[in-house]
């Protein structure tokens, strides 16, 4: 067979990789709840409230890689993993850095990941992020899971090259993990409460601005200056915060397409 007729054409059928983050209390976890047939890998304890399939609390990183060991290697019916949070199994990666690397180059003892200097040690976070990716891929391709990442929310100053700086949304990762994560990702989702502004006039020409809303949950979909996002899917710029929602349009896009998710 020549290389040229190893040529692959059309959309790809694998589960979706999905990163959803944002403020505290949203509604993330419960996002990956209503997934299909979850099972949660906990690097966090907040699901005391939630009704799912869950590991025990992971406190390594081994703890994480042998959770998904176990669904790869074993029989199971889960379809989704959710890992939860992506932001304390970073901390569980900045402890595994130091277990390997106990000393730094001139031989001093390293006790935390800033003890590398220069921000070696996220750059050597690196390496085991790509093994807990390594490792998503394998569920993804060979077991036909879904993998949902949740992170926690953070405001970060972007230096746009465009404009004047601003402050925006983004995951609460290191840059370099979130930059490898974020491409690895099919969709980022941003998940929020959809706010809006009102001035009022207070006199002496001064003004004053309140935000407004009635609770309602949002995923925003599409990177905008105020926070970080993405998709492939052609999404609306807002979903309701709500697995189902996002799922109606997984199965639009079968529907376009034929292929099968």
């Amino acid at each position: 067979m020549s290389l040229l007729q190893t040529i692959e054409s059309g959309r790809s059928q694998a589960p979706r990789r999905v990163l959803v983050y944002g403020v505290h209390g949203v509604g993330k976890t419960s996002f990956g709840a209503m997934a299909p047939q979850p099972v949660f890998i906990q690097t966090e304890d907040g699901m005391a409230n939630v009704e799912a399939s869950r590991f025990p609390l992971a406190e390594s990183f081994d703890d994480v890689m042998n959770s998904l060991l176990a669904l790869y290697s074993e029989q199971h019916e889960f379809q989704t993993v959710v890992i939860d949070s992506a932001d304390w199994l970073e901390q569980l990666i900045w402890k595994e850095v130091v277990r390997r690397r106990p000393t730094t180059e001139r031989g001093r003892d390293v006790t935390s990941i800033e003890d590398y200097g220069f921000a070696k040690g996220y750059t050597y976070a690196l390496e085991p992020w790509r093994e807990v990716l390594d490792g998503l891929t394998a569920l993804r391709k060979e077991r036909d899971m879904m993998v949902i990442l949740i992170a926690h929310a953070k405001i970060e100053r972007f230096e746009n090259p465009e404009t004047d700086p601003y402050d925006r949304y983004s995951p609460r990762l290191n840059k370099h993990a979130s930059a490898l994560i974020q491409e690895w990702c099919d969709e980022v989702l941003f998940a929020t409460y959809k706010v809006h502004t009102k001035q009022t006039d207070e006199g002496f020409d001064k003004t004053r601005t309140r935000g407004l809303g009635a609770g309602d949950r949002i995923l925003r979909t599409t990177e905008r200056p105020a926070h970080v996002a993405k998709n492939r899917l052609d999404l609306p710029d807002e979903l309701p915060l709500s697995f189902a929602a996002y799922a109606e349009h997984l199965s639009m896009q079968v529907k376009a397409t034929g292929s099968t998710l």
